[in-house]
């Protein structure tokens, strides 16, 4: 089979040497790359740390027959990647596994000359007159400001884009990570998440169990309790099985 692997996860530019990003690193994709690779699939793996297969034994610059590896830092990088690539290539399996950044920069602002935040009320005052805002809009904003404020905006979930308006009519793999939920809640939310993206699989875990274990499914109709060091293979064999059932 020929398998897109996204991994690692994404900027979001405030200016050109800021950004909005987040801690969790987004190691599983480069794991089950990695994998399915090993299991003689041909791999193209999406990452923001191609240096990560060095710990697998993977040379990111030559990494061999069957893999390729495409690098990218931003949201805005993995988006065009995701979309030319599956425009011109014809995968099999698509496995999103990157972590991607759920708020984009809408602008970043600093109080104009007597407006302040009143942390108390939680509204925008001002000494005199209207509350005002100045744009931020230098390639690096002056780190002198007093205080900065980030405007963040929701962004477009890629999983919900891969199947439309990307078309595209494989295997589709998501990756989920949740905070707060019993491992019931858990399975639920993942099935109401697999739904909504038309994925075929999902991988969810909490940001307590991540290390540990995930809950993987609807394997033979239910969802799989695995641990993490099983769940590469056991991703792969199930991959395996469900293009096997549908060719």
């Amino acid at each position: 089979m020929n398998f897109l692997v996204t991994a690692g996860s994404t900027h979001a530019p405030v200016d050109r040497v800021r950004c909005v990003t987040n801690s969790h690193p987004g190691r599983a994709g480069t794991v089950v790359a990695r994998t399915a690779w090993g299991r003689g699939h041909t791999v193209t793996l999406v990452t923001s740390r191609p240096d990560a297969l060095l710990e697998h034994g993977i040379n990111p610059r030559d990494p061999g027959e069957r893999f390729s590896v495409l690098p990218y830092h931003t949201y805005d990088e993995l988006t065009s990647i995701l979309q030319n690539q599956l425009r011109v290539t014809a995968f099999d399996v698509v496995c999103h596994a990157a972590s991607v950044s759920d708020y984009l920069s809408g602008g970043a602002f600093t109080p104009a000359a007597g407006t302040f935040f009143n942390a108390r009320t939680g509204q925008w005052e001002a000494r005199t007159g209207a509350p005002t805002l100045a744009k931020q809009a230098a390639d690096k904003i002056n780190g002198a400001e007093p205080e900065l404020w980030v405007r963040l905006l929701r962004a477009p979930r890629l999983a919900d884009r891969i199947r439309h308006p990307w078309g595209f009519p494989g295997l589709l793999v998501k990756f989920e990570t949740e905070a707060g939920l019993s491992e019931q809640q858990l399975v639920d939310t993942a099935e109401a998440s697999r739904q909504q993206s038309a994925a075929d699989v999902i991988v969810a875990t909490t940001v307590d169990g991540e290390a540990h274990w995930a809950y993987l499914g609807p394997v033979t109709d239910r969802y799989e309790r695995v641990t993490r060091r099983e769940l590469p293979d056991r991703l792969v064999l199930a991959l395996e099985d469900l293009y096997q059932k549908r060719t």
